[in-house]
């Protein structure tokens, strides 16, 4: 009868042990606080961090309990890697990084920590951002701006609108990295579509305000309509002033990044929403804290979306079909 008592307590306490544990475990899962680092590389893409938090809340990530954000607004999205490295001596549990810049320094700065990076928007058509879409690589992965889809969609937009623009100026970035393969992209489209592409790579607005003038004042603009690829020029301020004054005097229409809300400017923009792509961001950082290898992690592409400045098109005569306007989220009247 004791040996019977002794079997049934040694039970009890087993139970009672395992019991603990599993609270325990429990417990420690419940209170574990992920720290993020976010670096936030060019105030265009600033909002994508707003989308990245709004998903995280959504999957159950709540700031302050069980997820802490350290944000650092930089000033341009290269010479950061003292940030980054901070990142990674802070023993981060990810690293949140945009644009395309910052992501290379984030991969560079991270080699060998173990630290995954997921970006919020990166040209992945530069080389050494990723291996391949589906094997981004390393310690790498997150969502791609997609600027050779953008390109061929404005200029494939454009031409629907106007299709009697057989000329289409393409300012760009000098030896920006994703200039050259936006335009490669495009050649065979606007083959297929009758269209010349004149390009002009610059360093400056000073030099598209001076090769503008030149055109004024050689008598001949020598060029229908303006096309806006997926580099710096197409969301500088200071360039866009420029080329937006200069189409509203000669009523060329632009096909570009940035609506002015005006009736002049880019008649149409075509481009992925940063909110979207902050959420869609989020979505892989969730997959990495429950146990997925950064580097597996297929890069999500997203949708891009049409904006369509309808005043604008009507102030140079053009006609929007229904088709494209029931495709555009925005319509600016």
């Amino acid at each position: 009868m004791k040996a019977v008592k002794q079997s049934v307590f040694k039970k009890q306490m087993l139970f009672l042990v395992l019991t603990c544990v599993f609270i325990s475990g429990c417990i420690q899962k419940k209170e574990k606080v992920y720290r993020v680092g976010v670096l936030s590389g060019h105030e265009f893409f600033a909002d994508i961090t707003d989308g990245f938090k709004q998903k995280m809340t959504e999957l159950g990530y709540v700031e302050g309990k069980n997820i802490v954000y350290d944000i650092k607004k930089v000033l341009a999205p290269i010479g950061n890697e003292n940030v980054l490295k901070k990142f990674v001596e802070d023993k981060v549990d990810l690293i949140f990084v945009f644009p395309t810049e910052a992501t290379i320094e984030a991969k560079k700065v991270t080699k060998g920590t173990g630290v995954p990076v997921v970006f919020g928007t990166a040209m992945i058509e530069i080389p050494d951002v990723i291996e391949s879409l589906r094997h981004p690589g390393e310690n790498i992965t997150g969502v791609q701006y997609g600027a050779n889809i953008m390109a061929i969609k404005r200029l494939e937009i454009l031409h629907e609108i106007y299709p009697q623009g057989k000329r289409i100026w393409i300012p760009y970035f000098k030896g920006y990295p994703t200039a050259v393969p936006n335009l490669e992209s495009l050649k065979p489209v606007a083959k297929s579509l009758g269209i010349t592409i004149i390009s002009l790579p610059v360093t400056s607005a000073d030099e598209i305000k001076s090769y503008l003038e030149s055109r004024e004042k050689s008598g001949k603009i020598g060029f229908d309509a303006i096309l806006e690829i997926v580099e710096p020029v197409a969301v500088m301020p200071d360039c866009l002033k420029i080329i937006n004054e200069f189409a509203d005097k000669h009523k060329l229409p632009i096909a570009g990044a940035v609506m002015t809300g005006k009736d002049y400017g880019p008649i149409l923009t075509f481009i992925p929403d940063n909110i979207d792509m902050g959420r869609l961001a989020a979505l892989q950082a969730d997959k990495i804290f429950n146990g997925a290898q950064s580097g597996a992690l297929p890069v999500i592409t997203p949708e891009g979306k049409l904006h369509i400045n309808y005043k604008a098109a009507k102030r140079l005569g053009l006609n929007i079909n229904e088709g494209l306007l029931s495709m555009a989220v925005e319509i600016i009247r």
